[in-house]
């Protein structure tokens, strides 16, 4: 009887585990690619600046 419920706390941590891993990825890969498309959006707006001063 032990053996099972140890077995059980065993593999509901082992999933907890799981889905943190899940969720913490997610988070760094949403993270990296808000933060790159930032630094692109940032980029385009210092090339196009020089350009707009010029003309006025």
């Amino acid at each position: 009887m032990e053996a099972t419920l140890q077995a059980q706390a065993f593999s509901v941590l082992a999933t907890i585990a799981l889905v943190l891993m899940v969720v913490v990825t997610g988070g760094v890969v949403y993270l990296t690619a808000a933060d790159w498309r930032d630094r692109r959006r940032r980029k385009n707006d210092q090339q196009a600046t020089p350009k707009r001063r010029a003309k006025s």
